[in-house]
């Protein structure tokens, strides 16, 4: 069985191993595979692994061997699933490997606009301590969590950790689902906006929630008010986001997507006033890529026993 990885790098950059993946075949992996090398180096592959490379109806029409796909993410986008469905091949995901790890780093985003100590090191490290007339100093408010109205626009394995999390921190968690969640306000997605002090996106990225958060629904919300994004960057748009910071139509945001990755360097969110951006790594711990590993190579067994799991076409 001829397996091949087409861009493993992001996955495992040197600090997992592959062996369990090579115990199930002959194994080609690659760290990163550009459009126009795809199909040179998946011809003749059985299974096909694939992160964020592009698999086309167009190449997965001209792989014939081809049986299986797995996707190592949640989401699958990059794959014509339901071209590859029409072919008999099977694609996978890897699912919930990333939950704790991605409600971590919304928490990461929120202290870091809170509480600012990733500035404060920076400015410290450049003397501005040392030469301060008092033992401590700072220049824009620090503020407590606690009491705060969190709105989690999402409810799924993340939006559920986000919100236990709020819990430990005293804030008042609102929801905007069809059905009501116990232990938490349930509210229009208006209301949502208006009331919270912290936005936090979790939802997937359908036709219905891409460009969600437009500048109509940015008006809405609090001048104090500050957008998290750690699920998927095309749910914002973002030149009414770069707009309504830069006019400080709200406080702040914290991204760790983009609508492109990587962004081109005239994004204006780069440059955008109080504009925390990490790059896409909410899901990259250390147990979490191990996780998605040991859920990867396992979709691939299951397939090979006739069993398979996770199938998202």
């Amino acid at each position: 069985m001829k397996i091949v990885v087409l861009d493993g790098y992001s996955l495992n950059p040197g600090d997992l191993s592959w062996d369990a993946l090579k115990s199930l075949g002959e194994v080609k992996i690659y760290d990163r595979t550009p459009d126009d090398l795809i199909i040179q180096r998946a011809e003749g592959a059985e299974i096909l692994l694939t992160n964020k490379t592009i698999l086309t109806s167009d190449i997965i029409g001209r792989l014939p061997n081809l049986k299986y796909i797995g996707v190592l993410a949640t989401g699958f986008n990059v794959v014509d699933a339901e071209y590859a469905r029409q072919k008999d091949i099977i694609v996978t995901n890897v699912p919930a490997y990333s939950t704790m790890s991605v409600a971590q780093h919304t928490f990461a985003l929120i202290l870091e606009f809170y509480n600012y100590p990733g500035k404060f090191s920076e400015e410290i490290g450049k003397g501005r301590w040392s030469t301060n007339p008092d033992f401590c100093y700072w220049e824009k408010p620090l503020n407590e969590l606690a009491g705060k109205t969190i709105g989690i626009i999402g409810f799924g394995r993340i939006g559920r950790a986000v919100a236990r999390i709020a819990s430990a921190f005293e804030m008042n968690v609102t929801v905007n689902e069809v059905s009501e969640v116990a232990g938490y306000r349930n509210c229009s997605l208006e209301d949502l906006l208006r009331e919270s002090d912290i936005v936090t996106l979790h939802c997937p990225l359908t036709p219905e929630t891409k460009g969600m958060i437009n500048i109509s629904r940015l008006r809405i919300m609090k001048p104090s008010a500050l957008l998290v994004n750690c699920a998927r960057g095309p749910l914002i748009v973002e030149s009414d986001l770069a707009d309504a910071l830069n006019k400080g139509m709200i406080a702040g945001a914290a991204l760790d997507v983009l609508s492109e990755e990587p962004p081109r360097p005239d994004n204006p969110l780069l440059k955008a006033k109080n504009c925390i951006i990490t790059p896409h790594v909410a899901w990259a711990t250390f147990e979490a890529r191990q996780r998605l590993m040991e859920i990867a190579v396992d979709n691939v067994k299951s397939f090979l026993e006739a069993k398979p799991v996770n199938v998202v076409n």
